[in-house]
């Protein structure tokens, strides 16, 4: 399996790469960034990729699916690595900032050291003010609220980004696209195909393929007049267009509209383009602690009474219902991953336990 694969920059020795795990973070964004590097190895023969693992504490760190990883130290000792990967999940707006965390990846980055994130990191980053001015990528779902948050940087919808010392991706699969990216700017082109199909991955994804799929994918339609709209919606959900400014944009009279959409969607273009206004807004809420008047204006709403009006009417309770609802929710949520990890660590201590007791009476 070895192969002679020479890199091409500067860092003949082998490069390190520091994965700073958070609360929550990203299992399948974590584990596609670290395997691309341990096939690159094995191609290479040798260890040109190290990595290691941080946590604030350096105490053990619970994945969004409830799984516990160890890590090897806290982010105190992180120093020198080549490339340091802030790896989040789900909630990432409820994580605290560490101020250890944000002195240490502030001096990287004066240092010209890579740094970046996996999956929802660049909210982490973007709140250390490491993001100001710069192209970032962030999960589809987060991206509507880091936008809103950060309106000076440039959030792409892209699967990763790679602007100056800065790297950012989407999470999920994408970790794997990046690092195959870096794999074959550092070495080649030919190694990162290598490494790609010794992983199954048939088709090594470019960072601005998109995250999404597309309307037609989404809705399951394929009249083109409708998916404009739609897209044309979604373009506008601050400002929101008139029934008739949107029949105009694809070349329809507002009466032929309102037949597309009554035939393939059973409601108005009106009806919606409200409700994926309130689905922007709710999401806002539930991921941003901006005032309710401003999820309002940004999501096309005149008034905080217009808006919570509408807002009823489509789920059953207010704004600030909704936000109080689902933070509690999230608690709860995160209480029942504490408790399963605590539930299945004491289960195998029992079990340990009493596999000695076994061995010893036995003896």
């Amino acid at each position: 399996m070895t192969k002679t694969y020479e890199a091409v920059d500067k860092y003949s020795d082998g490069r390190t790469i520091a994965f700073v795990l958070l609360p929550h973070f990203s299992l399948i964004a974590f584990s596609s960034a670290i395997e691309p590097l341990r096939i690159a190895n094995q191609y290479l023969g040798r260890e040109y990729y190290k990595w290691k693992t941080y946590s604030l504490d350096g105490n053990s760190v619970q994945s969004s699916g409830g799984v516990e990883i160890s890590v090897q130290s806290s982010v105190k000792d992180l120093v020198d690595d080549d490339i340091t990967l802030v790896c989040t999940g789900v909630d990432v707006e409820t994580i605290p900032l560490d101020p250890e965390l944000g002195k240490r990846l502030r001096r990287l980055n004066a240092e010209g050291r890579t740094f970046g994130s996996l999956c929802t990191g660049a909210y982490i980053l973007a709140r250390y003010n490491l993001l100001s001015g710069r192209r970032c990528t962030i999960h589809w779902e987060n991206m509507r609220s880091l936008q809103e948050e950060f309106p000076d940087i440039e959030v792409n919808a892209g699967l990763y980004s790679i602007d100056r010392n800065c790297i950012t991706c989407a999470g999920g699969m994408a970790s794997l696209d990046m690092m195959l990216r870096l794999i074959a700017i550092q070495h080649s082109a030919a190694l990162a195909h290598e490494v790609a199909e010794y992983a199954l991955y048939q088709d090594s994804r470019s960072g601005e393929n998109l995250q999404r799929h597309d309307a037609e994918a989404r809705t399951g339609i394929s009249n083109n007049k409708i998916l404009d709209a739609v897209r044309i919606m979604d373009m506008h959900i601050e400002d929101p267009l008139s029934c008739q400014q949107l029949a105009m944009t694809v070349n329809l009279s507002p009466r032929q509209l309102e037949r597309l959409f009554r035939r393939h969607f059973d409601c108005t273009p009106g009806q919606y383009y409200l409700r994926m206004r309130l689905e922007n807004a709710r999401d806002l809420l539930r991921r941003t602690s901006r005032p309710v008047l401003d999820v309002a204006i940004a999501c096309g709403f005149a008034s905080t009474s217009h808006f919570t009006k509408c807002f009823r009417e489509r789920y059953g309770c207010t704004p600030t219902e909704e936000r109080n609802s689902y933070q509690w929710g999230r608690e709860n949520r995160q209480s029942a991953l504490m408790s399963h990890s605590s539930a299945s660590l004491a289960e195998l201590r029992a079990r340990s336990e009493l596999a000695l007791k076994q061995k010893f009476a036995h003896a």
